[in-house]
């Protein structure tokens, strides 16, 4: 796994973990969650992300992500997920990890409707 890889590793394995601290230390301090296509920022600055992560997924108790397939391009790491635990079918869904000096900077991520 190269340098670029591991911030979105760590981030999944701690998000599967519901993990916060362990999940967080792998983001900017700026970081900003973006939506494609709409390119609307949807959380920005880690204390909004820690927030979110806290009240909106880590609580709770059958949260999962399954990584279906990754990719690294550059500073880029794209994966492809399925998670379950949030809604009542599995979400799919891309996200692009943006990935600047060791930690996650953006991220962009594409729902399958």
């Amino acid at each position: 796994m190269n340098h670029i890889e591991l911030p979105a590793q760590r981030q999944l394995e701690a998000y599967n973990a519901k993990d916060l601290q362990a999940f967080i230390v792998n983001f900017h301090d700026d970081i900003e969650m973006i939506l494609l296509p709409s390119g609307t920022v949807r959380l920005s600055g880690k204390q909004a992300v820690a927030d979110f992560y806290a009240s909106q997924r880590f609580n709770k108790p059958e949260l999962h992500a399954e990584l279906l397939q990754r990719i690294v391009c550059g500073s880029k790491v794209i994966d492809h997920e399925r998670i379950v635990g949030i809604n009542d079918e599995p979400i799919i869904m891309v996200v692009i990890w943006e990935v600047e000096d060791g930690v996650i900077r953006r991220a962009y991520t594409f729902e399958k409707p």
